[in-house]
């Protein structure tokens, strides 16, 4: 039997798997729960295996048949080296396991394997470049470190502009009206908020900041630009490692690029594929022996 291919995209919100045959004909696909391994090791693990499980009930195949398969994981917080060390532990029954950063499958996917870079920007942020032969990592690190030009980060700032105006220390605009009015103008229901408020729940302001900035609201406006001038700044250093294409990803990366320097803007190209079909990829490499 030849070997079968299994791609597995494990990212914060939910975890995702593809099944293949050698030949790329897709046998099966499927959906589970959130994969950080990072921040909720146990629990990754134990939706990545579910999702494997999944998929190998959807294809109908033996048991037999997961010796035959190639996998390889992109899991969120595995850039972490005391994770990626715990993760020796997890050893799923296959011919050969590879694990991966979901944003260096991302980046396989966005260039079809050939060298290139991409930022992922949504509720977190994370850049990756392969020149062919290695991935270079940046960011990635948390909302309470890192993120920069992420919808956490651009959520957060909005917040914090919407209290100064509320205390006059800067000019009120609709935008920082709109924002105190959702915490009924009280700072304290804000501070309360902010005591349990996780990443994505920073994010949720992020389409109304956009539509201000739209409606030429000057706070929105300052607040879109300095998150299109975080982008930019993150992305040079891999600019420079990936032959100049880069791909944007995630929730922001449409409704960012008008706001992009235009020198930025230039060298983006679409997403050729997904993190899972560059997952795919890898294992197809692998499994060829086109990769160490």
């Amino acid at each position: 039997m030849q070997s079968l291919m299994l791609g597995i995209d494990g990212g914060g919100t939910h975890c995702r798997g593809r099944l293949t045959d050698a030949q790329g004909q897709l046998l099966a696909e499927a959906r589970g729960g959130p994969a950080n391994v990072w921040s909720q090791f146990e629990a990754a693990i134990d939706a990545i295996d579910r999702v494997i499980d999944d998929l190998f009930t959807q294809a109908a195949l033996p048991a037999a048949a997961r010796a035959q398969t190639v996998l390889v994981a992109g899991l969120a917080g595995a850039n972490v080296a005391s994770v990626k060390a715990r993760l020796d532990s997890w050893q799923p029954v296959c011919q050969a396991r590879y694990v991966f950063t979901d944003v260096e499958i991302a980046c396989a996917g966005a260039h079809h394997g050939a060298p290139g870079a991409v930022f992922i920007t949504g509720t977190g942020s994370q850049g990756a470049a392969w020149d062919g032969e290695r991935f270079t990592l940046l960011g990635g690190w948390g909302f309470a470190l890192s993120d920069a030009g992420s919808g956490a980060v651009l959520g957060q700032r909005a917040l914090r502009l919407a209290l100064l105006a509320h205390e006059g220390i800067v000019p009120s605009s609709a935008l920082t009206q709109r924002i105190m009015a959702h915490y009924h103008d009280s700072p304290e229901q804000m501070l309360i908020w902010s005591r349990q408020a996780t990443p994505a729940d920073w994010g949720r302001i992020v389409p109304d900041v956009f539509a201000a900035a739209q409606a030429g609201d000057e706070h929105g406006t300052a607040l879109i630009e300095q998150t299109a001038a975080d982008i930019a700044q993150m992305v040079q250093p891999l600019l420079a490692r990936s032959h100049g294409k880069l791909a944007l990803m995630g929730g922001l990366a449409t409704p960012i690029q008008p706001w992009l320097p235009a020198d930025i803007a230039a060298l983006l190209v679409p997403p050729q594929g997904d993190a899972l079909t560059g997952a795919l990829r890898l294992a197809s490499q692998f499994s060829l022996g086109q990769l160490a």
